[in-house]
């Protein structure tokens, strides 16, 4: 059973590593934004099965983007990319209710796994 996710992270790079672990694990990748406002546009526009969120973006961040998507739709799951040292950042995506997060750079396991226990 595929689960479509949508992609966002402002380094085309990061969005890279994480498809390519998502597509190897039959996840199917929706869709992709770079900062926040896309996120919510293409939240709305694809209504995918789960999010995954960088937390450090131009325009608008991944913490504010969590918060508007989630007032758009209550069930959506998202789960929180950070990097190291962001621990603060993480506790307040947490609290404003991301489903988990990963660090970056991404381990495949540790991201399949956050993935599978916040979609199931």
């Amino acid at each position: 059973m595929s689960r479509n996710i949508l992609v966002v992270d402002d380094a085309a790079f990061m969005r890279m590593m994480i498809k390519d672990i998502l597509t190897k694990n039959g996840y199917t990748v929706v869709g992709e934004a770079n900062d926040g406002n896309e996120a919510l546009d293409r939240y709305k526009e694809l209504s995918p099965d789960l999010v995954t969120m960088d937390i450090t973006m131009p325009e608008k961040d991944g913490i504010t983007a969590l918060k508007e998507i989630k007032q758009f739709d209550p069930n959506a799951k998202i789960i929180m990319c950070s990097a190291m040292g962001q621990q603060a950042m993480v506790i307040d995506a947490i609290q404003a209710g991301a489903k988990d997060f990963i660090v970056k750079p991404f381990q495949a396991d540790r991201v399949i796994d956050a993935i599978s226990k916040a979609i199931n």
